[in-house]
């Protein structure tokens, strides 16, 4: 048996065979059973002898479906990657804007269907300037964080 098989694994380890696995299962090579009782495993293994035949009948990680090959890398075009390559701050400025304006639209429906006639759409003032305002500090932020994601992944 090799050496390297007999070694203990770290939890970074232990964490890139899930996020490989959760690509198989993405990608539809793992069914959700297959999944759990492997990602299960992982997180129980002690060795890389453990961890090695989880992955074994999957692909080594390299662009998947979603990437494509651009001038200056691998475009990411997935909008999951695009908010997981967010900060966390700005997520929850983006979620709380969400909330804002969802309710802000509720309240004005049931102020229209309960009298009847279509008033003024005043929730575009609360999402507009806001929303405009999120989207220009998004897009400021946005391609340094997706530069940053895209030199953490694994290769």
């Amino acid at each position: 048996m090799n050496v390297r098989q007999e070694m203990r694994a770290s939890d970074r380890e232990r964490q890139q065979v899930v996020d490989r696995l959760r690509a198989g299962l993405e990608d539809g090579r793992l069914t959700m059973e297959e999944y759990t009782d492997r990602m299960g495993r992982a997180y129980q293994a002690v060795t890389y002898g453990d961890l090695a035949p989880l992955c074994a009948d999957l692909p080594v990680a390299g662009p998947s479906a979603p990437e494509r090959m651009t001038a200056s890398g691998p475009a990411i075009t997935g909008r999951r990657d695009i908010l997981a390559a967010m900060p966390t701050p700005l997520r929850v400025l983006w979620a709380i804007w969400m909330s804002v304006v969802l309710v802000n639209v509720v309240i004005w429906a049931l102020v229209c269907i309960t009298t009847g006639s279509l008033i003024y759409p005043w929730p575009l003032w609360v999402a507009g300037p806001y929303g405009a305002i999120l989207l220009a500090v998004t897009a400021c932020v946005s391609p340094a964080a997706l530069a940053h994601a895209r030199s953490a992944r694994p290769r």
